[in-house]
């Protein structure tokens, strides 16, 4: 199911910690950064936090500038993103800063919890929603995308919140604001705690962006490793999108479609990308893409193939469809946009050939108009 673009948002020190063990929250930020976070919060359609955090910190969540509130409201927006929280037990303090203060406010909690949550925050016009008998992070990015409108959701804390959804392969990006100090204590709360990671641990998040606020230094990552199984991550949306950008290079063709793919190994590492006819007239974008790799690469059998267009199962130019060369590659995930209509092979199912051989697809119909745009001179049925 589709879901909001997922921003999580830190301040750590140099040792890579949220805080100190103090009573009182250490600043780990100064002013010019709280005013970058501030225009963030801006330019989402919502703010998250744990119960955690609305325990520890009592963090009000707010827009505080005038201005930027003001061109919210000018651009048909509340004044104020939707503030969020999530809770397993839903023992909440109805007198926190969080409650009283901005906009709509919505608890995301347990079936269990919906009912305790409903009691503390009886009368404060919350909107409380059970996912389930367990807090299930899929379940509540579903529920704000679709029910709430939610595009792109800043995440704020704290790191149990940031740790399970880059775990889960749900974080899209990383803010991290590294401030110029060394907390040292060993219980003070860590940015991301221990655990599996997509990728495992040689996976390498790719750095976008640096630069100084102050003297924080802000540095922007996107993950890389792709998802696990018929479940999709924020990168396999990312490495799709940029298979479906490959597919406006092709050379344009009346007789085939134009088609982008991309290979990526199980650690996030760009293998190989090709295009259709990128290597000769009737080359298909899979197939370049693997011949640019060799056979016996021992990456291969844990790699994903990334294609705008379902990989073909039938072909009159070359023996082998594109659907056989990624079985006989070794690769056993494919991720889509589109599937094959019936304008040059009639029912075609290059889907079904590699799942019915073991292959997990997994497609992902949120780009196929980003597939289907170098192709609109055709009809695509």
């Amino acid at each position: 199911m589709p879901h909001p673009y997922v921003l999580l948002s830190a301040a750590v020190s140099l040792d890579g910690r949220l805080d100190d063990t103090g009573p009182e929250r250490l600043l780990l930020s100064g002013p010019a950064d709280f005013d970058r976070v501030d225009e963030v919060r801006a330019g989402s359609d919502a703010i998250l936090v744990g119960a955690g955090t609305l325990r520890a910190d009592n963090p009000r969540l707010l827009v505080n500038s005038a201005e930027r509130r003001a061109a919210r409201v000018a651009a048909g927006k509340p004044a104020y993103p939707l503030k969020v929280t999530v809770s397993g037990t839903g023992d909440l303090d109805p007198t926190a800063n969080f409650w009283s203060t901005g906009g709509e406010k919505v608890v995301y909690t347990t079936d269990e919890g919906a009912v305790t949550a409903g009691q503390a925050l009886h009368g404060l016009g919350v909107d409380v929603v059970p996912v389930g008998p367990g807090l299930d992070w899929r379940a509540v990015l579903t529920h704000l995308h679709d029910v709430r409108g939610v595009r792109r959701l800043m995440v704020e804390g704290g790191g149990r919140v940031h740790t399970q959804l880059l775990q889960q392969g749900l974080a899209d990006e990383l803010q991290l604001a590294l401030a110029p100090l060394v907390v040292g204590q060993p219980h003070a709360p860590k940015l991301f705690g221990d655990g599996e990671y997509p990728g495992g641990p040689r996976s390498r998040l790719r750095l976008v962006e640096t630069r100084p606020v102050g003297d924080v230094v802000l540095m922007r990552y996107v993950p890389t490793a792709p998802g696990a199984g018929p479940v999709p991550s924020a990168a396999d949306h990312r490495w799709l999108a940029l298979a479906c950008e490959l597919a406006a290079e092709c050379p344009p063709s009346e007789t085939a479609f134009s088609v982008g793919a991309v290979v990526v190994a199980a650690d996030g590492t760009e293998l190989a990308r090709g295009y259709s006819r990128e290597s000769d007239p009737v080359a298909h974008a899979e197939e370049a893409a693997l011949a640019k790799i060799a056979p016996d690469d021992p990456r291969l059998p844990a790699a994903t193939v990334y294609s705008s267009l379902e990989p073909c199962a039938r072909r009159a130019s070359r023996p082998a469809p594109c659907a056989r060369l990624i079985l006989d590659a070794g690769v056993r995930r494919v991720v889509t946009a589109w599937r094959e209509p019936d304008t040059f092979v009639a029912a075609a199912d290059g889907n079904g050939l590699l799942a019915a051989e073991g292959a997990d697809v997994v497609v992902l119909p949120e780009h196929e108009s980003a597939a289907k745009a170098p192709n609109r001179h055709l009809n695509q049925g």
